[in-house]
């Protein structure tokens, strides 16, 4: 199982993280609401002391693609992982512009209609990231609620998809092993499943990871 730690605030939290057995760390980048937002100064930081065959997810719920390929410059991660919705022609730019990022689509899953959105933008991303949001909000949720989802509809995506397919929501050590064997999908992400106080917590990290020994 492959294992994303998100919302990671410092060095030393990706250092941890690694240290775990984490195979990407998420960088939350200018959000709307939620939690672990930290400056791109720090993202670049970081993602210049993290080991190179580490991924480092940029979160981004910026929309032009101009806008998003400076923060990827000035961030310096591997991997952008849109947390909102985009036109396609911002898929299209980042390719020609940046080829060696990895692109992967938030999809927040609300109902039977969210797979309808997975299979539209399978063909322009590489791997689509099912969580728990809702982009209908005055002010929107685009990540890091701590809520699980309807996790038939996650499995129904994972199912169909031929991308890779991370779920995320909620996940935790309680549940994280249910949650995978019923989607099946090619990882998983979490962040408050790991933390204390709005801190990455040692003990829950390596309770987490123990239980997928």
């Amino acid at each position: 199982m492959k294992v994303k730690i998100c919302c990671i605030q410092s060095v030393d939290e990706a250092r941890l993280a690694v240290k775990y057995g984490a195979f990407a760390i998420g960088l939350v980048s200018e959000m709307p609401s939620g939690p672990g937002v930290i400056s791109e100064d720090m993202i670049s930081e970081i993602t210049s002391l993290v080991p190179p065959e580490i991924k480092t997810f940029l979160l981004s719920s910026k929309h032009s693609s101009k806008d998003i390929i400076s923060q990827l410059i000035k961030c310096k991660t591997n991997t952008v992982q849109l947390v909102d919705w985009v036109h396609v022609t911002v898929y299209e730019q980042i390719r020609i512009q940046l080829p060696d990022i990895s692109i992967v689509q938030v999809i927040h899953v609300t109902g039977e209609e969210s797979i309808r959105e997975a299979i539209k933008v399978e063909k322009y991303v590489d791997a689509v990231l099912l969580d728990s949001g809702n982009q209908k909000l005055k002010v929107k949720e685009l990540g890091g609620t701590g809520r699980i989802h309807n996790w038939e509809i996650s499995k129904q995506i994972a199912k169909q998809l031929k991308i890779p397919v991370y779920l995320a929501g909620g996940l935790n050590a309680e549940n994280v092993r249910e949650a995978f064997q019923f989607v099946n999908p090619y990882g998983v992400d979490l962040c408050s499943g790991v933390r204390t106080n709005n801190k990455l917590d040692e003990n829950k990290l390596r309770k987490f990871f123990s239980v997928l020994c």
